[in-house]
């Protein structure tokens, strides 16, 4: 009797577990595709730039810990570009292959791998290596972001896209203003306060898995990604699109020197660590409203050149700022080069703006974009070099302005009321 219910009890508490993980997979069941798509699309946004501006925040412990030298950390703050020009333009075929969901959960396990692993690498190279790697997830990310908005939200691409654009922006500033902190919350030791956003990135791929095994979240190559239109090589003899190239080169190079160099500008004036973390948040958070405002803007002139140079004059003082008294005033120069880092989402609208068609506007972004990072790589290294060879900021800030003068240049040349299909 007492045997028979205790098997009845135990019979019982094995159902009810049973009960419960069925409960537990039937609600994430119920859960509409979209509601896992929006949950998914912030999460991976969060981490597509944590990898830079955590190392930014760290970047003198890590050339100390490593026997860096200024040139290496210059080509590392240069490897992003590079991984977006090279790696990102393969984002859509995998896509049309395994389905977006997929890929961009493989994205995510790569950036989760690449930054857990990286701090302790155990040398230079390894480090640059699985940089790459992270690196290599976060361009196939960029790329595909876009694509998830069309395809989970067609009927709310502009709200969906300025939360992703949010995320994107917050995650930057947040790990930009943590990192400091968090490190000595572990101990103190620069290898943990790394790795440990790799736990980000590990929670997003988790929520793409399991998107992408839903039946309704799977992607079929044909339904999501049309095979491209065909190569138009005219596009190579059209001024707007090289101007545009130009221009989105040059703002890749200020936004990538700024993330990677800012936080270890102040901290050589003076400035403490994680007041430095804090200065270089402040910059990234300034694209949240500017990237909600500059597309309005821009849509209502006919010529957007004139917005651009409002912004690179904002660069322009808070180079002079940074020059002068980089301690003194170090809170209004970080919100001046925020302001002018909000020229990404400028450069975004005109490439809408500069073509009559949907082919158009997909064959000039990506012209616009793979030619502007290339042209952005040997900014970061140069600055490294200048300030190895110097030991100080002055002629590293002033080729930052000087770059401002043909990127003023390209901005009023991209900024014209005309179209591609008119020069082509």
């Amino acid at each position: 009797m007492m045997g028979g219910m205790t098997r009845a009890r135990g019979g019982t508490g094995t159902t009810g577990a049973a009960d419960g993980r069925t409960t537990a997979a039937g609600w994430a069941a119920r859960v509409p595709a979209r509601w896992w798509a929006a949950a998914g699309l912030v999460l991976a946004a969060l981490n597509l730039r944590p990898a830079v501006t955590s190392l930014g925040s760290l970047m003198e412990e890590v050339r100390q810990g490593l026997g860096m030298s200024g040139t290496v950390a210059g080509l590392l703050t240069s490897v992003p570009s590079l991984c977006f020009a090279l790696l990102g333009p393969a984002a859509p075929r995998l896509a049309r292959r395994f389905g977006p969901a997929a890929v961009v959960c493989g994205g995510l396990a790569a950036i989760a791998a690449g930054l857990a692993l990286r701090p302790f690498a155990g040398g230079t190279a390894g480090f640059l290596l699985l940089s790459a790697l992270a690196l290599a997830g976060i361009a196939v990310g960029n790329v595909l972001m876009p694509v998830v908005v069309k395809r989970w939200f067609p009927d709310r691409v502009g709200p969906m896209t300025g939360l992703y654009s949010m995320a994107l922006t917050g995650g930057s500033a947040i790990a930009a203003a943590s990192t400091v902190p968090v490190t000595g919350a572990l101990g103190g030791g620069w290898r943990p306060g790394l790795a440990v956003w790799s736990l980000l990135a590990l929670a997003a791929g988790t929520a793409w898995w399991y998107l992408a095994r839903r039946p309704d979240g799977r992607d079929g190559p044909a339904a999501v990604l049309p095979e491209p239109a065909a190569p138009v090589p005219s596009i190579r003899r059209s001024p707007t699109a090289w101007a545009l190239a130009v221009f989105f080169g040059l703002q890749s190079t200020g936004a990538y020197i700024t993330m990677g160099w800012m936080p270890q500008i102040f901290r050589d004036a003076g400035v403490g660590a994680g007041t430095a973390g804090l200065l270089a948040a402040v910059t990234m958070l300034m694209g949240v409203p500017f990237s909600l405002l500059l597309p309005g803007i821009a849509a209502r002139v006919r010529n957007q050149g004139f917005v651009a140079l409002a912004l690179i004059a904002c660069g322009l003082a808070g180079y002079a700022g940074l020059w002068l008294a980089p301690a003194g005033g170090c809170w209004a120069w970080a919100v001046l080069l925020g302001i002018a880092n909000s020229s990404f989402p400028l450069a975004l609208t005109m490439i809408g703006m500069r073509a009559r068609t949907g082919a158009g506007v997909v064959r000039l972004s990506a012209f616009a974009q793979s030619v502007g990072y290339l042209l952005s790589i040997p900014g970061p290294l140069l600055v490294g070099r200048l300030y190895q060879a110097t030991g100080g900021w002055e002629l590293p800030i002033a080729l930052l302005a000087a770059l401002t003068v043909p990127q003023a240049v390209a901005g009023l040349l991209a900024g014209r009321d005309r179209s591609i299909e008119d020069e082509t």
